[in-house]
């Protein structure tokens, strides 16, 4: 099976405990490449950019990272909307609110990365509006 083909989001900038760890996660998920290494940030700490043409996401590693100032989720347009629970389960992630979520005009489903940022992967872009 192919990757997941999420289309929308310019970048999110985010702290990751391990950049490592991280980068497998949506490389394997969604076939993110990694597009800048050693990416400069005010921060000094490492950093990575990765994405596809649409998407940019800049990591920033920060093992003892909290929660707290973190975002509530984000949000990917899939292409393959119907792969997304089999890929999941090929990866072994879990699937959230016991699988896909309906919505007026369209369905999501939600997952959570290895740092704990929640992901909502959704069939129509803007849910349809």
């Amino acid at each position: 099976m192919d990757n997941l083909g999420a289309t929308l989001i310019d970048h999110v900038n985010m702290k990751v405990k391990n950049l490592e760890e991280t980068f497998k996660f949506y490389r394997d998920l969604f076939g993110f490449q990694l597009k800048q290494e050693n990416n400069p940030n005010k921060s000094d700490v490492p950093s990575i950019i990765i994405g596809n043409d649409s998407i940019k996401l800049c990591l920033y590693e920060v093992p003892e990272m909290k929660p707290e100032g973190g975002i509530s989720h984000f949000g990917f347009h899939i292409t393959n909307f119907n792969d997304v629970q089999k890929k999941c389960k090929d990866l072994g992630i879990t699937v959230l609110y016991g699988g896909i979520v309906n919505w007026e005009k369209s369905k999501s489903v939600y997952i959570v990365d290895p740092s704990g940022y929640e992901i909502e992967l959704s069939e129509m872009v803007g849910g349809g509006l």
